[in-house]
């Protein structure tokens, strides 16, 4: 469980970064899980767009993948998201 200080640092982490997945009419399907699992085990920290013709809302798709992945959501903003996940072979974030 993430604390509040490494939520807020994650957040600063997180501003720079572009959204590297979108979530459309298609939901979060299995392939999707598992491309977003390997993006978090090479980088720890993932920003998604959940595009507007989506059926899910954004915390619903932020809560749907983190639970899918193991992750925990960092950040429900708009309609993006972000979600962290320490990796287990190269840990690339040292949290405060």
């Amino acid at each position: 469980m993430l604390t509040s200080k490494q939520r807020s640092y994650l957040r600063k982490l997180a501003n720079s970064q572009d959204a590297i997945f979108q979530i459309g009419k298609g939901g979060i399907g299995p392939n999707m899980v598992k491309q977003v699992n390997e993006a978090l085990e090479a980088r720890e920290l993932v920003k998604v767009h959940v595009l507007e013709n989506s059926e899910l809302s954004t915390r619903e798709a932020c809560d749907i993948l983190a639970a899918e992945t193991g992750a925990e959501g960092v950040q429900v903003v708009g309609s993006k998201f972000v979600i962290y996940k320490k990796s287990r072979e190269n840990p690339r974030i040292q949290l405060p």
